[in-house]
């Protein structure tokens, strides 16, 4: 299969960073300008590639909680008997887009303490509304007759929901995930003002010691692996489109 300029050039990028988080000491000539008076060039305090695996794994986590917190809402107030909640689910998932997450930290920290559960808890809320409404969007905007078939052949409610429903609207639904995920991804590096493990350690670490060098590799880093995994996301949908395309035509 020959692959094109665009698709070398990102696993470019992506070889690029593993062997940076890996052996960051190789990259120490691409940053020294950056830094004065004989300061680190590159982060000290810990390693990077175990901060970014952290940071990865809370946006994971507050991520998978928000998809099947929003996918449930989506899928009861599509039903008939739960769509009387519809304006209660929206004001509920706007709640996180609503408070900044800086507000929802310092709130969550008394409750909860320091580290990473203030972050999960800003990071889940946030990530609500975007999964929420492409769900919604996703299940009110099926073909017509899609669903007529799936009727007229005797599939009960939840047959039509597992096998034709939600398959025909992942697409729409991996779209929110997609955009959820990428915000969280950046939104995540706030957690590290409340002791989570994450990128904002290396970012914080330069602002305080103003050290630009730290800034650029945390900022770099995030905005990267925001890149590969919006590029991930949205090829998993192309995919999915494509097969629910043809079993349409089928």
């Amino acid at each position: 299969m020959k692959l094109r300029l665009p698709t070398i050039v990102r696993i470019g990028i992506l070889v690029l960073l593993v062997v940076f988080l890996v052996w960051p000491e190789w990259f120490e000539p691409v940053f020294r300008p950056l830094t004065q008076n004989n300061a680190p060039v590159i982060y000290n305090q810990g390693s990077l590639l175990n901060l970014t695996l952290l940071h990865l794994r809370t946006v994971a986590i507050a991520t998978a909680g928000a998809t099947v917190v929003a996918i449930a809402l989506a899928i009861l107030v599509t039903r008939p008997f739960g769509a009387e909640f519809l304006p209660l689910s929206r004001s509920l998932v706007n709640i996180g887009q609503t408070f900044p997450p800086v507000a929802v930290l310092a709130l969550a920290v008394p409750a909860v303490g320091f580290g990473e559960k203030p972050t999960l808890i800003a990071l889940f809320l946030y990530g609500l509304l975007p999964i929420f409404e492409n769900a919604l969007t996703g299940l009110t905007t099926l073909p017509p007759t899609v669903t007529d078939a799936a009727r007229g052949v005797g599939m009960t409610g939840w047959q039509r929901l597992v096998k034709v429903e939600l398959p025909l609207a992942m697409p729409v639904i991996l779209a929110g995930i997609r955009l959820s995920v990428t915000i969280n991804l950046a939104t995540a590096t706030i957690g590290s003002t409340v002791a989570a493990k994450t990128l904002g350690e290396v970012i914080i670490a330069g602002l305080q010691s103003n050290n630009l060098s730290f800034v650029l590799q945390g900022g770099l880093i995030v905005g990267v692996l925001a890149v590969m995994i919006y590029d991930g996301l949205s090829a998993m949908e192309r995919f999915i489109s494509r097969r629910m395309g043809l079993l349409q035509q089928g």
